[in-house]
Protein backbone atom coordinates (compact mmCIF):
# COMPACT_ATOMS: atom_id res chain seq x y z
CA UNK A 1 0.00 0.00 0.00
CA UNK A 2 1.09 3.14 -1.19
CA UNK A 3 2.49 5.88 1.81
CA UNK A 4 1.71 8.91 1.84
CA UNK A 5 2.88 12.08 4.31
CA UNK A 6 0.47 15.28 4.51
CA UNK A 7 2.69 18.46 6.13
CA UNK A 8 0.97 21.38 6.98
CA UNK A 9 0.34 23.70 10.26
CA UNK A 10 -3.43 23.74 8.94
CA UNK A 11 -5.12 21.20 10.92
CA UNK A 12 -7.98 21.47 8.73
CA UNK A 13 -6.20 20.74 5.88
CA UNK A 14 -4.10 18.27 7.21
CA UNK A 15 -7.43 16.35 9.03
CA UNK A 16 -9.44 16.75 5.59
CA UNK A 17 -6.92 15.93 3.15
CA UNK A 18 -5.97 12.47 5.63
CA UNK A 19 -9.63 11.00 5.25
CA UNK A 20 -9.60 11.95 1.39
CA UNK A 21 -6.53 9.99 0.58
CA UNK A 22 -7.92 7.15 3.09
CA UNK A 23 -10.89 6.86 0.89
CA UNK A 24 -8.58 6.67 -1.98
CA UNK A 25 -6.46 3.29 -0.36
CA UNK A 26 -3.55 5.25 0.87
CA UNK A 27 -1.46 5.17 4.06
CA UNK A 28 -1.97 8.42 5.12
CA UNK A 29 0.39 9.75 7.93
CA UNK A 30 0.46 13.40 8.99
CA UNK A 31 2.44 16.21 10.60
CA UNK A 32 1.86 19.75 11.88
CA UNK A 33 5.49 20.68 11.05
CA UNK A 34 8.77 20.35 10.19
CA UNK A 35 10.53 18.90 12.81
CA UNK A 36 7.52 16.71 13.25
CA UNK A 37 7.57 15.70 9.21
CA UNK A 38 11.35 14.79 9.38
CA UNK A 39 10.15 12.58 12.39
CA UNK A 40 7.72 10.85 10.00
CA UNK A 41 9.73 10.35 7.19
CA UNK A 42 12.33 8.43 9.87
CA UNK A 43 9.51 6.57 11.21
CA UNK A 44 7.47 5.88 8.49
CA UNK A 45 9.12 6.21 4.88
CA UNK A 46 6.42 7.39 2.86
CA UNK A 47 6.67 7.19 -0.98
CA UNK A 48 5.18 10.74 -1.09
CA UNK A 49 5.06 13.66 0.91
CA UNK A 50 2.85 16.91 0.52
CA UNK A 51 4.91 19.50 1.97
CA UNK A 52 3.50 23.09 3.09
CA UNK A 53 6.07 25.82 2.34
CA UNK A 54 5.28 27.98 5.06
CA UNK A 55 4.92 26.57 8.60
CA UNK A 56 6.30 27.92 11.67
CA UNK A 57 9.09 25.69 13.13
CA UNK A 58 10.65 25.06 9.85
CA UNK A 59 9.67 25.93 5.98
CA UNK A 60 8.91 23.58 3.62
CA UNK A 61 11.75 24.51 1.80
CA UNK A 62 14.13 24.04 4.95
CA UNK A 63 12.68 20.48 5.32
CA UNK A 64 13.31 19.40 1.72
CA UNK A 65 16.37 20.99 2.19
CA UNK A 66 17.64 18.56 5.36
CA UNK A 67 15.51 15.54 3.88
CA UNK A 68 17.95 15.50 0.73
CA UNK A 69 21.09 16.46 2.41
CA UNK A 70 20.35 13.59 4.64
CA UNK A 71 20.17 11.40 1.00
CA UNK A 72 16.79 10.72 1.20
CA UNK A 73 15.24 11.09 -2.46
CA UNK A 74 11.34 10.37 -1.55
CA UNK A 75 8.99 12.23 -3.53
CA UNK A 76 8.05 15.62 -2.69
CA UNK A 77 4.59 18.09 -3.59
CA UNK A 78 4.94 21.33 -2.12
CA UNK A 79 1.80 23.02 -1.23
CA UNK A 80 1.74 27.01 -0.83
CA UNK A 81 -0.95 29.47 -0.69
CA UNK A 82 1.90 32.38 -2.03
CA UNK A 83 3.46 32.71 -5.20
CA UNK A 84 7.00 33.29 -4.64
CA UNK A 85 9.60 32.61 -7.84
CA UNK A 86 12.81 32.78 -5.12
CA UNK A 87 10.99 30.24 -3.19
CA UNK A 88 9.88 28.37 -6.00
CA UNK A 89 13.43 28.30 -7.74
CA UNK A 90 14.92 26.62 -4.20
CA UNK A 91 12.64 24.25 -4.23
CA UNK A 92 13.08 23.36 -7.69
CA UNK A 93 16.71 23.47 -6.89
CA UNK A 94 16.64 20.46 -3.82
CA UNK A 95 14.36 18.31 -6.13
CA UNK A 96 10.73 18.64 -6.36
CA UNK A 97 8.04 16.98 -8.32
CA UNK A 98 5.66 19.92 -8.19
CA UNK A 99 3.38 22.50 -7.15
CA UNK A 100 0.04 22.43 -5.83
CA UNK A 101 -1.56 26.05 -4.81
CA UNK A 102 -3.98 26.86 -1.69
CA UNK A 103 -6.97 26.31 -1.66
CA UNK A 104 -6.60 22.50 -2.74
CA UNK A 105 -8.67 21.54 -5.94
CA UNK A 106 -9.22 18.27 -4.88
CA UNK A 107 -9.71 17.07 -8.11
CA UNK A 108 -6.56 18.20 -9.17
CA UNK A 109 -4.58 16.99 -5.68
CA UNK A 110 -6.08 13.50 -6.48
CA UNK A 111 -5.04 13.27 -10.14
CA UNK A 112 -1.00 14.41 -8.82
CA UNK A 113 -0.58 12.38 -5.94
CA UNK A 114 -2.34 9.16 -7.32
CA UNK A 115 -0.26 9.22 -10.50
CA UNK A 116 3.22 10.06 -8.62
CA UNK A 117 2.35 6.82 -6.66
CA UNK A 118 1.43 5.07 -9.99
CA UNK A 119 -1.56 4.13 -8.34
CA UNK A 120 -5.41 4.06 -9.94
Amino acid sequence: MAKLLIVDDETDIREFAKSFFKKRGLEVETAAGGREALSAVEKDNPDLILLDITMEDMTGVEVLKTLRENKNDVKVIMVTGIENEETVNEANSWGIRGYIHKPLILEELEQIVLAELNVS
